[in-house]
């Protein structure tokens, strides 16, 4: 399983790499923001930035990167002991009482809904046993996601010489989590009864911007508003990020509705359909489908094209059976690759009669 995550985790990263150099549209939206960013989640692909690798504080969108790592490493029914510390903690909250037995679930609720900081250093406090190993346990996972010009010193964003982050930074972490079904619940709740309490989530983009999936607000005095969202639309998801942005509720509408209007999925191959058809030699069919091992989509702007090229293994020579990998189709934009597939052979093909009875032949005792 480890294997796995770390595989997962290059891809992802590898990715992110990949498209987010790709120019991007940007003189057709502009926000108030210091920093912010417009990325599509499932290609990584930047469609507007500004000021996108500013070193910045970010305030309560750490919560994040807290709630993931929290469902990540836990079960949700968990019971935690709320500290003396944790319920002391200064900035908003959900009102934790020293002593207070809550399940972790409830807590997380805490966390992305109503913003406590008092939940977040709980949360932090039974994941690895006090905040600061909590963000020795944050510093790891956000350099696993890629974060580069990221640095975490607590679970809950509170002002720190040591913690801060970047918006593509941000915009990475929140590709990351739009991939966990729990945390994504939890993140576009707009309100829950739960454990006696009765918590409203402070993103007002879950009422005023269609298809709005969640995540997080953040706001101290001198971070100034920080908002991290997401949104989809016709199966295309986009995550924006702004920072220091008095207007975020307004420049997050107009990045999505930018976004959604000018740039559009394209499907370069969908799994089982097929890619291209070809020629096999000594072949009772003289062509042979090739099906796509996997779905590859990929955002354009409205003047891009894309290009695919068919790579083979081996010259395609009979028999062939379906379902076996003779090679890749690889996608480019502007002579750079954006995504590839493996290729295989979408039905049987047989020798040709003669050739069959010629092996047939060689096989008889003389």
């Amino acid at each position: 399983m480890q294997r796995q995550v770390k595989r997962c985790l290059g891809c992802l990263l590898t990715t992110f790499m990949m498209f987010s150099s790709f120019p991007c549209q940007s003189l057709a939206v502009r926000t108030s923001a210091t920093s912010a960013i417009l990325m599509d989640a499932d290609s990584g692909r930047v469609l507007y930035e500004q000021n996108a690798d500013a070193e910045m504080l970010i305030a309560s969108t750490t919560k994040i990167l807290t709630a993931l790592i929290a469902i990540e490493s836990c079960s949700l029914s968990d019971t935690v002991t709320v500290s003396r510390n944790a319920a002391g903690t200064e900035g908003s909250a959900m009102y934790l009482k020293a002593g207070e037995k809550l399940p972790l679930e409830t807590l997380l609720y805490g966390v992305m809904l109503c913003s406590g900081n008092d939940a977040a250093v709980a949360v932090a406090e039974h994941v690895a046993g006090s905040c600061e190993k909590f963000a020795d346990r944050m510093n790891a996972r956000a350099a696993e996601l890629g974060m580069e010009n990221s640095s975490f010193a607590n679970p809950n964003g509170l002002d720190h010489e040591r913690h801060y982050s970047t918006a593509r930074d941000m915009a990475r972490l929140a590709c990351a989590a739009m991939e966990n079904k729990t945390l994504m619940r939890i993140a576009s709740t707009k309100s829950i009864t739960i454990s006696g309490r009765t918590m409203t989530n402070h993103n007002k983009l879950l009422n005023w911007q269609e298809g709005c999936l969640g995540l997080k607000t953040g706001y101290t005095r001198a971070a100034g508003r920080t908002l991290v969202s997401c949104a989809e639309r016709n199966g295309q998801r986009l995550v924006a990020v702004t920072l220091q942005d008095g207007n975020d509720w307004a420049d997050h509408q107009a990045l999505y509705e930018y976004g959604f209007s000018q740039w559009s999925l394209h499907t370069c191959a969908r799994k089982g359909e097929t890619v291209s058809h070809e020629t096999v030699a000594n072949g009772h069919l003289r062509r042979v489908p090739l099906v796509a091992a996997d779905t590859v989509r990929f955002p354009l702007g409205q003047e891009e094209r894309m290009e695919t090229e068919i790579r083979l293994d081996r010259p395609l020579i009979a028999p062939l059976t379906a379902g076996e990998a003779v090679g890749e189709a690889v996608f480019s934009l502007n002579g750079r690759e954006v995504g590839r597939t493996a290729l295989l052979a979408g039905t049987d093909i047989l020798p040709r009669l003669n050739e069959a009875i010629e092996t047939l032949k060689t096989g008889l005792p003389g």
